[in-house]
């Protein structure tokens, strides 16, 4: 079975948020057990599993996906990836339709090469700072958001972009404030560079200290920053080591999240289901 690791929000390789993708031939999914040992090994912030649905029905592809410890409701970049096989593979053209734990999710191919994907925007609701969040993130929160059940993280706001940067969490203490992890962001310091904001994702409690770039955290981080700037299309740097762009669209219920994707390793599995 072949499998590939795809760099996700990115143009060029060794950047970005890499992702692993097996596109399944069966009619369902292998036993959840066997997915998560694939995930384990493989070792990345995501890996996809993806198999066919038959024509006619609301959508083309089931999707899944799992993190080196646990699957998880929502992730952007690995549908990016999975995404991008598919249209790179010639498995598929225009609009792509999976069905996942959070619904139906779409992507579409771009002419300048580029894929949108239309996820729900998550409900954001203010909070007050949980007693310790500062101590563990290492910065004193502006503000704080729940983003609803899908993605389970707390968005904490920082004063700068600097700040962001700077951040070196204690992990540990970090995984007693969210269900998934801590979104930090903040305005762009500078943004004649081409974005209107920062971010860093750290989701310890489900095996990723900081993940490179976070498609999902963008359904929380769009509809924050539209409504602070007034604006619904948005571009932000998730400013890790490896650092990547996701232009965001605010529609209403659903945010569009648009970049571009890198294949790297096109490899065997030598493993049977």
């Amino acid at each position: 079975m072949r499998i590939r690791i795809v760099d996700a929000f990115t143009d060029r390789p060794f950047s970005g948020n890499p992702a692993g993708v097996l596109l399944l031939e069966s009619a369902a999914f292998p036993d959840a057990d066997r997915l998560q040992e694939i995930a384990t090994e493989v070792n990345l912030s995501e890996t996809a599993f993806a198999h066919p649905l038959p024509p006619g029905g609301e959508a083309d592809w089931a999707l899944r996906w799992f993190t080196p410890a646990t699957e998880v409701d929502m992730c952007g970049h690995a549908t990016l990836a999975t995404a991008h096989v598919l249209h790179t593979t010639g498995r598929a053209t225009g609009t792509v339709r999976f069905t996942a734990r959070c619904g139906i999710l779409t992507s579409t191919a771009r002419p300048d090469g580029s894929l949108t994907l239309d996820f729900p925007t998550a409900p954001l609701r203010e909070e007050t700072a949980p007693p310790g969040l500062a101590e563990a993130l290492g910065a004193e929160p502006v503000s704080v958001h729940d983003t609803g059940e899908h993605i389970g993280d707390l968005l904490v706001e920082l004063r700068d972009e600097a700040t962001v940067r700077a951040l070196a969490p204690d992990f540990a203490a970090l995984v007693a404030h969210s269900r998934r992890g801590i979104i930090a962001t903040a305005t762009a310091e500078n943004p004649a560079l081409g974005y209107d904001f920062v971010s860093r994702g750290f989701f310890p409690g489900v095996g990723i200290d900081e993940d490179p770039v976070t498609g999902s955290a963008h359904t929380a981080l769009a509809p924050f920053w539209s409504a602070r700037f007034g604006r619904d299309d948005l571009t932000g740097l998730q400013a890790s080591t490896r650092s990547g762009l996701v232009r965001t669209a605010l529609r209403g219920g659903r945010t569009l999240l648009t970049g571009t994707a890198v294949t790297v390793i096109d490899g065997e599995l030598l493993t049977t289901f």
